[in-house]
Protein backbone atom coordinates (compact mmCIF):
# COMPACT_ATOMS: atom_id res chain seq x y z
CA UNK A 1 0.00 0.00 0.00
CA UNK A 2 2.73 2.55 0.59
CA UNK A 3 3.88 2.06 -3.10
CA UNK A 4 0.30 2.84 -4.46
CA UNK A 5 0.12 6.24 -2.47
CA UNK A 6 3.67 7.32 -3.18
CA UNK A 7 2.33 7.04 -6.97
CA UNK A 8 -0.97 8.89 -5.97
CA UNK A 9 1.32 11.53 -4.49
CA UNK A 10 3.71 11.55 -6.99
CA UNK A 11 1.50 11.80 -9.87
CA UNK A 12 -1.34 14.36 -8.22
CA UNK A 13 2.17 16.66 -6.98
CA UNK A 14 3.42 16.65 -10.90
CA UNK A 15 -0.57 16.99 -12.34
CA UNK A 16 0.05 20.43 -13.93
CA UNK A 17 3.12 18.66 -15.57
CA UNK A 18 0.44 15.88 -17.19
CA UNK A 19 -1.72 15.89 -19.81
CA UNK A 20 -4.67 14.32 -17.18
CA UNK A 21 -6.71 15.24 -15.22
CA UNK A 22 -7.57 14.06 -11.08
CA UNK A 23 -10.05 11.53 -12.35
CA UNK A 24 -7.59 10.16 -14.55
CA UNK A 25 -5.07 9.74 -11.57
CA UNK A 26 -7.62 8.22 -9.51
CA UNK A 27 -8.59 5.33 -12.73
CA UNK A 28 -4.80 4.46 -13.05
CA UNK A 29 -4.40 3.87 -9.20
CA UNK A 30 -7.88 2.20 -8.92
CA UNK A 31 -6.69 -0.04 -11.88
CA UNK A 32 -3.03 -0.56 -10.38
CA UNK A 33 -4.93 -1.98 -7.33
CA UNK A 34 -7.06 -3.97 -8.67
CA UNK A 35 -4.55 -5.69 -10.99
CA UNK A 36 -1.62 -5.86 -8.76
CA UNK A 37 -0.73 -8.50 -5.73
CA UNK A 38 -0.48 -7.26 -2.35
CA UNK A 39 3.41 -7.87 -1.21
CA UNK A 40 3.52 -8.17 2.85
CA UNK A 41 7.12 -7.76 3.90
CA UNK A 42 8.75 -9.78 6.14
CA UNK A 43 12.16 -8.27 6.94
CA UNK A 44 13.46 -4.59 7.65
CA UNK A 45 17.37 -3.54 6.63
CA UNK A 46 16.40 0.46 7.16
CA UNK A 47 18.56 2.44 6.99
CA UNK A 48 20.25 0.76 3.82
CA UNK A 49 19.21 3.12 0.75
CA UNK A 50 20.79 6.94 0.52
CA UNK A 51 17.14 7.92 0.54
CA UNK A 52 15.59 6.53 3.17
CA UNK A 53 12.31 6.79 1.75
CA UNK A 54 13.46 4.15 -1.11
CA UNK A 55 14.30 1.52 1.23
CA UNK A 56 10.48 0.15 0.98
CA UNK A 57 10.94 -0.05 -2.91
CA UNK A 58 13.81 -2.25 -2.26
CA UNK A 59 11.99 -4.21 0.32
CA UNK A 60 9.56 -4.75 -1.69
CA UNK A 61 10.89 -5.73 -4.92
CA UNK A 62 13.19 -8.29 -3.08
CA UNK A 63 9.88 -9.71 -1.13
CA UNK A 64 8.18 -9.97 -4.69
CA UNK A 65 11.27 -11.64 -6.17
CA UNK A 66 11.31 -9.14 -8.58
CA UNK A 67 14.38 -8.48 -11.08
CA UNK A 68 13.94 -4.88 -11.44
CA UNK A 69 13.43 -1.56 -10.11
CA UNK A 70 13.02 1.37 -12.63
CA UNK A 71 13.22 4.87 -11.73
CA UNK A 72 15.06 8.02 -12.77
CA UNK A 73 16.80 8.29 -9.57
CA UNK A 74 19.32 4.94 -9.87
CA UNK A 75 21.50 6.81 -7.82
CA UNK A 76 19.13 6.31 -5.13
CA UNK A 77 19.17 2.54 -5.44
CA UNK A 78 23.16 1.94 -5.49
CA UNK A 79 23.70 -0.99 -4.05
CA UNK A 80 20.29 -2.48 -4.73
CA UNK A 81 22.40 -5.57 -7.08
CA UNK A 82 23.72 -7.17 -3.59
CA UNK A 83 19.81 -8.39 -3.36
CA UNK A 84 19.25 -9.82 -6.82
CA UNK A 85 17.83 -6.48 -8.01
CA UNK A 86 18.77 -4.64 -11.09
CA UNK A 87 18.25 -0.96 -11.44
CA UNK A 88 17.10 0.13 -14.61
CA UNK A 89 16.21 3.66 -16.46
CA UNK A 90 12.64 3.60 -17.85
CA UNK A 91 14.84 3.84 -20.95
CA UNK A 92 16.87 1.25 -20.28
CA UNK A 93 13.92 -0.67 -19.68
CA UNK A 94 12.33 -0.18 -23.09
CA UNK A 95 15.67 -1.81 -24.44
CA UNK A 96 15.85 -4.95 -22.14
CA UNK A 97 12.12 -5.43 -23.25
CA UNK A 98 12.90 -4.88 -27.32
CA UNK A 99 10.51 -1.35 -27.56
CA UNK A 100 13.67 0.23 -28.24
CA UNK A 101 16.64 -0.68 -30.02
Amino acid sequence: MPLVLEYEEVLLREIDQLMVNKQDIQNLIDFLCSVGQHQPIYFLWRPYLRDLEDDFVLELAVAAECDYIITFNRRDFVGAEAFGVQVLSPRELLSVIGELS
